[in-house]
């Protein structure tokens, strides 16, 4: 989190937020977070998350966007964390931070259940339900009509969603060459309404919890943007198979469930499963460019570590992420 930001929370604030919600000062616990402060709270016997970002980072119009998208995805019945109104009926509360800009504070049904690793893996039963909870999503937002203009998500490309732009010019101008090039290929690619809407983009197994059953709740929406539908699919694949010991053999074991799943809720042309690559090698530059530039160090950090090793190399070189034939793989899950 910028310093920035850090440095204009006080408890003055965070007790207004508490007043916003009618949550007592005993049923409040900070849970940490990275880009907003979050807590979790209790109230008339059901457990909630509280958020508290910043209009420097997020303007209360982007907020407004979220939440409702969100709204929309939970009464279709997909498996999201709801947005819940403060006592005055808002689903955004603006804070004054006492410098001329604002706190917004959101709040949201607490996810039940935890991770979904089990003994280092995902289970068949789980995939399935992840590829239908993401497809449920799509089929929701090609039904999804923006309320207000001003509450319009960022498109993926935007330069606040590609942090490469602003870290690789500098420390990696050889990286950031094949970065122009890969990004020019994805805005080349159609926009058309049944591939194309509002994503979670960041839709990985840290940003969920599943329950005994395998039911699935995801959060985190702050970076939902309009982009391809396959790009929400390759971040899935990417983050599941990112550090694996043998990640073609572990793709070819969730793949089949995922992509089943993801068929029984949406139809995607199976001939988009081939970008899945191009966008998985976004998200690696950019990951890349990150780490760079946030962690100088990253040799106390066992995932960190483990991403970099190698990793200049393999970008230079303009290997696929992964060697693996998603179509392929997709038409034999489906025929299966």
């Amino acid at each position: 989190m910028e310093e920035k930001i850090r440095s204009r929370l006080n408890e003055q604030i965070v007790a207004e937020a508490q007043q916003r919600y009618g949550i007592a000062p005993d049923k409040f616990e900070e849970l940490g977070g990275f880009e907003s402060f979050i807590y979790g709270y209790e109230k008339e016997g059901a457990q909630y998350v509280l958020r508290l970002g910043h209009s420097l980072r997020r303007s209360p119009g982007l907020i407004q966007g979220e939440v409702d998208w969100i709204n929309h995805l939970a009464q279709g019945g997909a498996g999201v964390a709801k947005a819940v109104n403060s006592d005055a009926g808002n689903l955004v509360e603006l804070i004054p931070d006492g410098r001329g800009e604002h706190f917004l504070a959101t709040a949201f049904v607490r996810a039940s259940g935890g991770s979904p690793w089990k003994n280092g893996t995902l289970t068949e039963p789980f995939m399935l339900n992840y590829g239908r909870l993401i497809g449920k999503m799509h089929a929701l937002t090609k039904q999804y009509t923006l309320p207000n203009p001003v509450w319009q998500r960022p498109q993926w490309d935007a330069p606040n969603m590609t942090d490469t732009t602003s870290a690789l010019p500098q420390l990696d101008p050889a990286v950031m060459v094949l970065v122009d090039k890969n990004l020019a290929y994805l805005r080349s690619l159609p926009t058309p309404p049944d591939a194309f809407g509002l994503i979670h983009q960041d839709a990985h197994t840290g940003n969920l919890f599943a329950d005994e059953k395998d039911q699935i709740t995801l959060f985190d929406f702050d970076d939902c943007v309009y982009g391809h539908f396959v790009y929400d699919i390759a971040m899935v694949i990417f983050y599941a198979i990112t550090n694996h010991p043998q990640p073609e053999q572990f793709c070819q074991q969730i793949w089949p469930q995922f992509w089943r799943g993801y068929c029984q809720e949406n139809d995607l042309d199976p001939i988009w499963l081939k970008e899945i690559h191009p966008f998985m090698k976004l998200r690696e530059m950019d990951l890349y460019g990150i780490i760079l530039r946030d962690i100088p160090d990253y040799s106390n950090d066992g995932w960190v570590a483990g991403f970099m090793n190698g990793r200049r190399e393999k970008i230079l070189a303009e290997r696929p992420y992964i060697n693996f034939n998603f179509t392929e793989m997709a038409d034999d899950s489906q025929n299966s």
